[in-house]
């Protein structure tokens, strides 16, 4: 395995927790003003990672999936932007609850994404080694 992509993964692991952990403690109805910004942070890491992870091969679906992922982290950094805009005001039709859509796309995609990328790279090793 090469060193950027072990690097990659372990940024994203630690950026989804980053994502997780505030949002759990949210849902429970912890109100530390800080969570915010730790979310935030692992948006936006999970993002950077998702841009810079490409794939090396051919396949276009593949390509398609890993386009995909960089939607998920775009939701969410969306999801981190509605948590500051009903805290601030910025966004006037805000219900405090908004940013769990995007949140939940976001997983949506990661989910579906990870799954077919897992199968689609089996049967492309399945191919070359029949070759």
């Amino acid at each position: 395995m090469e060193q950027k992509t072990k690097i990659l993964g372990l940024v994203l692991s630690v950026a989804m927790l980053m994502i997780m952990m505030p949002v759990l403690l949210n849902l429970l109805l912890f109100d530390w003003p800080w969570l915010n910004y730790v979310f935030a942070v692992g948006a936006v890491a999970a993002l950077v990672v998702r841009i810079l992870d490409k794939y090396p091969g051919s396949n276009l679906r593949i390509k398609r999936l890993y386009r995909i992922s960089t939607v998920s982290a775009v939701c969410y950094c969306l999801a981190a932007y509605f948590k500051f805009s009903h805290d601030m005001y910025l966004f006037p039709y805000a219900s405090g609850y908004d940013w769990l859509g995007f949140l939940t796309a976001g997983a949506a995609l990661q989910i579906y994404a990870a799954f077919v990328i897992g199968y689609e790279e089996k049967k492309e090793l399945k191919k070359k080694l029949k070759k």
